[in-house]
């Protein structure tokens, strides 16, 4: 199988996959296509050698990896329409279309299909997502195939389908939480003497260096913790305060909320 790329739907989230893949040279800009009604819009992909159409018809016979980014209503039409180009020995289907499960796509296509759903954040924009993979009827190379190249937009992890919803929860909605976290921390830096600007810096920074330090370190939360918090220090003081305010238990009691929410909207 060649590795050749049709992206199905040149919005933000298509057009944030095709700019990662070619700003870490996973693959050339010429080995990828993108499809939109609008092409003009997709004038700075084009700028930088990947190839743009308003045919997706066409983008399936170049490519054999085939990315359905479009929205969820648009699914059932779009692959209705493809069908008849779509061969089973040649092409892979990679969506990445919240909600839609992979026996969504086999109901349209067939069950003869390699099949992956993936589930990126928004911080594949600046291709620091995660990544929730789960596979059908895939080899380990094309499982391997997809993991390297949404590693190229952030990390990745390979998950059981039944997951994908709390897959959502934990690093989709995770990110409002983080954010929400975030402007707390700004507001508190405000009140105790820093301007908007540097609280904001001093906070997102301070946020990033920690969640590093758990990826790069492996360690566990409590140990990086625990050198920070001295004996009758500020730290432990302000940690135990926010306890008693229930600020865990708060926290995990709003990502049980939001999977209680995707799961009785299904």
């Amino acid at each position: 199988m060649s590795k050749k790329i049709a992206i199905i739907g040149g919005g933000n989230l298509g057009t944030a996959i095709a700019e990662g893949l070619i700003n870490s040279g996973f693959t050339k800009a010429e080995h990828i296509i993108v499809t939109k009604r609008n092409i003009s819009t997709l004038a700075s992909l084009e700028e930088k050698g990947i190839l743009v159409s308003n045919n997706n018809t066409e983008a399936v016979q170049f490519a054999d990896w085939i990315i359905l980014a479009v929205k969820p209503f648009q699914v059932k039409e779009i692959l209705q329409q493809l069908k008849p180009n779509l061969d089973a020995k040649r092409h892979a289907l990679v969506s990445v279309i919240t909600g839609i499960w992979i026996k969504d796509l086999q109901e349209i296509v067939g069950k003869d299909f390699t099949l992956f759903r993936a589930m990126p954040n928004t911080a594949i924009a600046i291709q620091e997502s995660i990544t929730c993979i789960c596979k059908h009827n895939a080899t380990d190379e094309q499982a391997k195939f997809v993991s390297d190249l949404f590693d190229q937009l952030g990390k990745t992890a390979l998950i059981e389908e039944k997951l994908m919803d709390a897959a959502t929860v934990l690093g989709a909605c995770g990110t409002a939480y983080a954010m929400r976290y975030i402007r707390a921390n700004i507001q508190g830096g405000i009140e105790i003497g820093f301007d908007a600007k540097t609280a904001s810096l001093i906070a997102a920074q301070t946020v990033k260096g920690a969640a590093e330090l758990l990826l790069i370190k492996h360690t566990h939360p409590e140990q990086e913790i625990d050198k920070v918090t001295t004996p009758k220090g500020c730290t432990i003081a302000g940690l135990n305060e926010m306890e008693h305010q229930g600020f865990s238990s708060s926290l995990i009691k709003g990502v049980i909320t939001s999977y209680k929410k995707i799961i009785s909207d299904m």
